[in-house]
């Protein structure tokens, strides 16, 4: 028997196998995974795009909320022009948070706040030069232009 395990000689040759296949840089049996080298150049250039595609999409709603801002402050900055050129008007009454106003320019340009509307004046009409604008008193005390 000792001379029979003596006698075998394995055909396959000793650089072609090993005897820790696990480490192998590719699969060592017929069922084995393929273990591919990753490419690292295309790993690195997708997750580039990537970052770019996720960085732009950001840069984007910060532009959009950028231009809401601004004209929010736009409409702030009108309603404080507004708000001025009423305070500076002549009124005969206290006006009252929340109810429309009109507001009205004389032939001497200075400016007058009347509760009575440029539709409202009768046969003989508005006797001021020009309507300017349908205003409201908001609760901060500016005016928001309705019409």
């Amino acid at each position: 028997m000792k001379k029979q395990k003596e006698d075998f000689i394995n055909p396959i040759d000793k650089d072609k196998i090993t005897e820790s296949p696990h480490i192998l840089p590719y699969a060592h049996t017929v069922g084995g995974v393929v273990i591919k080298p990753i490419d690292r150049s295309k790993t690195k250039s997708l997750a580039i795009e990537a970052m770019h595609k996720q960085t732009n999409t950001q840069l984007e709603q910060i532009r959009e909320q950028m231009e809401l801002l601004a004209e929010q402050a736009k409409k702030i900055q009108n309603r404080i022009k507004i708000s001025e050129i009423i305070y500076n008007a002549e009124m005969g009454f206290k006006p009252l948070i929340g109810k429309l106003y009109h507001l009205y320019q004389r032939t001497d340009e200075t400016a007058l706040l009347s509760v009575i509307g440029p539709n409202e004046w009768g046969k003989k009409g508005c006797p001021y030069n020009e309507f300017l604008a349908t205003v409201s008193l908001l609760a901060d005390h500016t005016w928001e232009i309705i019409r």
